[in-house]
């Protein structure tokens, strides 16, 4: 019997390994801007609520406790503008990753069943296809595919690698054909607080879905907008129909989020300021980076959103990591995301102020 890792590709970031020591050999060090994780402190209040939960010996329950459910509706409502979103619109799960991974096998697919992913894309995508046995495919344009045998469609924005953000247009011309052909919709939409150059909207307003939540659902996570990548919380929102049986399978798995991260994730649901002062942190980042990219002769393309910068050389991908390494600098190469990005980077600016301000003076 094949063990369920022959599915698999190689994982991608082994690849980078000889050039993350050439960049570690530096003098100054590495500024490694290579994954997009948070490096600023979890914010106070955050810190505050999952240790006043800390005395938690139950076990907690995989929708989540009602203040939790509170947190994410009413957040849901405020931020994303979605409209009549109750308890059974919503389910927390352990990190959006899991998520992605898991979400073809807990939706019953298999083999000749097909799930669909930008051309340019997150890996996991393609990961939780395989792991399924089904079949896979990138798009451009998603109402392009053919929807015979196509059972579920990811979209992402704003993107992780580009940073491209669909506009409401868009993302209303894609709603409408994916319930005109009975393809479930789950839209990424993890980095829909960091818009830089457009406002990222959801498909879960009611301009782009006509106020129906009939075959959608939004992905977020709070790893990125409260620095909670350590404490994997992250939620669903959308079609009550989908979710009740997903929530079944999950109770069945134990796929439950922690109390006391439960408790961290309504703190950090309740309050905006610590989000704005992040953005702060990271829209200054953004610009030293992009200035200075520039000036050293890349491109920036799409960028509107996120925590990259997708930039390119018009050279193969491993020559501009190669180069960069050579400055101590380590970034991910494009091809990580797919075939069309084998001449870009993507640039993390989620390095510390210090970092970014060495690889700003490295790259001038």
């Amino acid at each position: 019997m094949s063990a369920v890792s022959d599915r698999l590709p190689t994982f991608p970031w082994d690849k980078l390994a000889p050039y993350k020591a050439t960049a570690a050999a530096h003098p100054g060090g590495i500024v490694d801007l290579s994954v997009g994780t948070p490096v600023d402190p979890v914010p106070e209040l955050i810190q505050k609520a999952l240790i006043a939960a800390a005395d938690s010996p139950g076990y907690p329950t995989v929708w989540g406790t009602p203040e939790l459910r509170d947190a994410i509706t009413g957040w849901v409502e405020r931020r994303l503008g979605a409209r009549e979103i109750t308890h059974r619109h919503v389910l927390p799960i352990v990190g959006s990753k899991e998520l992605v991974a898991w979400l073809p096998t807990q939706l019953g697919l298999g083999p000749g069943d097909r799930v669909a992913y930008p051309r340019l894309a997150y890996p996991t995508y393609e990961v939780g296809a395989r792991l399924a046995r089904a079949d896979y495919e990138v798009y451009d344009d998603p109402t392009t595919l053919d929807p015979e045998g196509l059972k579920l469609l990811w979209l992402n924005s704003p993107s992780n690698p580009t940073g491209r953000v669909l506009s409401k247009e868009e993302l209303t011309r894609i709603v409408a054909w994916a319930r005109e052909h009975g393809v479930l919709l789950f839209s990424d939409e993890c980095y829909l607080e960091l818009g830089w150059d457009a406002d990222p909207v959801s498909v879960l307003h009611p301009d782009v879905n006509g106020g129906s939540h009939e075959g959608i659902v939004a992905v977020h996570s709070l790893s990125k907008r409260s620095n909670l990548a350590g404490y994997r919380a992250a939620f669903l929102a959308g079609d009550p129909e989908v979710l009740a049986p997903l929530l079944e399978i999950r109770k069945h798995g134990g796929m439950m989020t922690s109390a006391p991260t439960q408790a961290a994730a309504i703190a950090a649901l309740g309050d905006d300021e610590h989000v704005r002062i992040q953005r702060e942190r990271y829209a200054a980042r953004r610009d030293a980076l992009r200035t200075a990219l520039v000036g050293h002769g890349f491109r920036i393309e799409h960028s509107e959103a996120s925590l990259y910068l997708w930039a390119t050389r018009s050279e193969s991908c491993w020559d501009t990591v190669a180069h960069l390494a050579e400055l101590g600098i380590l970034v991910a190469p494009g091809d990580f995301y797919g075939e069309a990005g084998e001449r870009y980077v993507r640039v993390a600016f989620t390095a510390t102020d210090e970092r970014v301000a060495e690889a700003v003076r490295r790259l001038s």
